[in-house]
C-alpha cells in the first residue's frame, strides 16, 4: 500500500481532537482475572490477562495490568542499553499473549464512555454509556470477605451473571458492565467463555504521587500499580483522565488504520510520527545521560501475534433488537 491513501486516511482521522472529560482521581483499585475464550476450536488455550479498575468518585477506567508491567519492563531494558552509550536500541517483548491495548473509561454522571487504543498515537471513540439492563435477585455470596447480591443481564451478545457489592457504591465495573448499585465484583456469561473474576482490592492514598522509580511486581498481595504510557507516568498513579493528546475517531476510521498497519507497518509508523501532535520524534534521557547517539530502536514483539485466531469475539452480533 502506498503512503499516500495512508496519509489521506491519517488527515480524515486527525481532522478531530478528543473532548477532554474533567479529571477524577481512584479511590480503589480493583484486580481481575480475566478469561476469554477466542478460539472455540482451541477452548483449553484461552487468553487469561490480569486486568484493573481504577474507580472514582466520577469516572472510572479498565486496562491491562499485564500491559503496563511488561512496558515498564521494556522501558527499563531500553534506559539499560541508553546508559550503556549503545547506539542501536533492541527490545524484545516476550511472555503470555495479550489482549488487544484498549483501555475503557467510563463517566456516568456524563453519560459518556470512551475506547482508548494505542496505535503510536493514541486514538478515542467516543459513545453513549453502556446500558445494560438487569435483573437483581436475592442471592447473596461472600467473595473475598464482600458481601455481594447476584444479578443478570444479556448484553452484547451473551447472558451474563454478576456479583456486585453495595457496600463499594461504584456504579461500575469490568470492560464495559455498570449500572448496579455498587461495584460489579464478578462478573462471566453462561458458557463461561467470557469472566471477570475478582482478584484483589486496593484503597488509593490521596496524596501518592507520580511513579519515579517503580518496581514490578506480580504478587496480589504487594502490587506496585504502574503506567506504561509517557503520558500515564507523568500523572500521578491515582488519576483517570484521557490523554491530553488523544485524536478522536470512528470504528470505520480506526478499522482502516489497522488494516494499513496490517499491509504497510513501515508507512503505517512514518505517517503515525508525522500526525504525533507536539513531538514527531521520540527521545529517551536519564538523568545527565542523553540518548541523542542512538541510530536505531528495534522493538521485536511476540505476545500479541499469537492472538490472530478469533472465532468468538467477546461482543456477539444480536438477532433482535438489544443493544
Amino acid at each position: 500500500m502506498k503512503l499516500k491513501p495512508y496519509l489521506e486516511i491519517i488527515l480524515a482521522v486527525t481532522a478531530f481532537t478528543a473532548k477532554a472529560q474533567k479529571v477524577d482521581t481512584a479511590q480503589i483499585i480493583v484486580h481481575y482475572k480475566f478469561t476469554h475464550v477466542r478460539d472455540t476450536l482451541n477452548r483449553d488455550k484461552p487468553l487469561v490477562e490480569n486486568m484493573m479498575l481504577l474507580a472514582g468518585r466520577n469516572a472510572s477506567v479498565y486496562k491491562s495490568y499485564d500491559r503496563k508491567l511488561r512496558e515498564e519492563q521494556m522501558r527499563k531494558m531500553v534506559m539499560e542499553q541508553v546508559n550503556t552509550g549503545s547506539a542501536n536500541i533492541n527490545v524484545r517483548s516476550g511472555g503470555s499473549p495479550l489482549g488487544p491495548n484498549i483501555d475503557y473509561y467510563q463517566y456516568p454522571n456524563a453519560n459518556k464512555f470512551y475506547s482508548r487504543e494505542r496505535l503510536v498515537n493514541n486514538y478515542v471513540i467516543e459513545e453513549a454509556l453502556p446500558a445494560p439492563v438487569w435483573k437483581i435477585s436475592a442471592d447473596t455470596a461472600t467473595i473475598n470477605g464482600l458481601q455481594c447480591q447476584k444479578a443478570a443481564t444479556h448484553f452484547k451478545g451473551r447472558d451474563y451473571t454478576a456479583w456486585f457489592c453495595a457496600d463499594l457504591p461504584y456504579r461500575v465495573g469490568p470492560w464495559k458492565l455498570n449500572g448496579l448499585p455498587g461495584l460489579i465484583v464478578e462478573a462471566y456469561d453462561t458458557k463461561k467463555e467470557v469472566e471477570f473474576k475478582f482478584d484483589g482490592l486496593e484503597k488509593v492514598d490521596p496524596k501518592a504521587k507520580k511513579e519515579t522509580d517503580p518496581v514490578a511486581s506480580s504478587a496480589t498481595s504487594a502490587r506496585t500499580i504502574i503506567f506504561g504510557g509517557a503520558e500515564d507516568r507523568n500523572q500521578a498513579p491515582n488519576v483517570i483522565a484521557l490523554p491530553a493528546n488523544a485524536i478522536k475517531t470512528t470504528p470505520k476510521e480506526l478499522n482502516e488504520l489497522k488494516e494499513v498497519m496490517r499491509k504497510d507497518p513501515e508507512a503505517f509508523f512514518q505517517s503515525q510520527m508525522a500526525a504525533m501532535p507536539g513531538n514527531r520524534s521520540f527521545t529517551f534521557s536519564s538523568g545527565t545521560n542523553s540518548a541523542s547517539g542512538i541510530k536505531s530502536v528495534s522493538v521485536q514483539r511476540n505476545d500479541d501475534a499469537k492472538l490472530n485466531v478469533t472465532n468468538n469475539p467477546i461482543e456477539l452480533p444480536e438477532n433482535g433488537n438489544e443493544k
